[in-house]
């Protein structure tokens, strides 16, 4: 069951949050289709996605697939060949076995020329997705409290104009690319999925931030709350309002 959390935040505490976020993605999928004739989905990366990107090639008669728009929140500066690249283990993980025209699934190109592709990659945004509004965002949330490219202590997190930047992470000490706040904002729904342990005091901190130090507690939606899917595990140390 989904709960409210805040005036920005919805949260639902389940056994399964791979089956929640995967019975969600098609019922959003659906509605889109059936409201807009299509249905725009950006993907983020990460071990639980990948669960569900799964579970969904098991689900090809569930959306018109002909009608489906991929595209990815952020991506590491590595070709599409590499283990590192969220494009590959989104398509590896089921996407290449769902019946979506390529032309409609569209891969961040990072790995060179990054400053000019993410300008190009906000172009194909406003191209094939209605006022820059996806119908969902799919997005994790690091140990760091990270989430899509956005790390703390970045110039990314500065952006106001562009929907997709590159963003130098010293912690890293690459260059990544990435949706931005004002563009993350845009979403009709916004997915935060996280799970295990090792989310359970970052999830604490996120939930209590008020001074707003760590990216994942910065996204907001102009259209709903954002909905954080939690395995009890990582809500472990969470207070829930009454």
């Amino acid at each position: 069951m989904i709960h409210p959390f805040d005036s920005t935040k919805e949260i639902a505490i389940v056994d399964d949050p791979v089956a929640f976020a995967l019975d969600y993605f098609l019922k959003v999928g659906q509605q889109s289709i059936l409201k807009r004739g299509q249905f725009s989905v950006a993907l983020s990366g990460g071990s639980t996605p990948k669960a569900l990107y799964n579970k969904l090639k098991q689900c090809k008669d569930a959306l018109d697939w002909n009608k489906v728009f991929v595209f990815f929140s952020d991506e590491r500066s590595v070709p599409q060949t590499d283990s590192e690249s969220n494009y590959k283990s989104a398509m590896d993980a089921g996407f290449s076995s769902l019946p979506i025209p390529p032309s409609q699934i569209f891969r961040m190109k990072a790995e060179s020329h990054i400053e000019e592709n993410a300008l190009i990659y906000a172009q194909l945004i406003k191209k094939y997705v209605p006022d820059q509004s996806f119908d969902l965002i799919l997005l994790g949330m690091g140990d760091d409290g990270h989430t899509a490219s956005l790390f703390p202590n970045t110039l990314a997190l500065k952006e106001e104009i562009h929907l997709v930047v590159h963003n130098f992470v010293p912690q890293k000490n690459t260059m990544r690319m990435t949706f931005t706040f004002p563009l993350l904002r845009k979403g009709k729904h916004i997915l935060f999925l996280a799970t295990g342990l090792d989310k359970s005091h970052m999830v604490k901190e996120v939930f209590s931030d008020k001074k707003i130090k760590y990216p994942a507690a910065s996204v907001t939606s102009d259209h709903n709350k954002v909905l954080w899917v939690l395995d009890k595990n990582a809500a472990k140390d969470l207070f829930i309002p009454s």
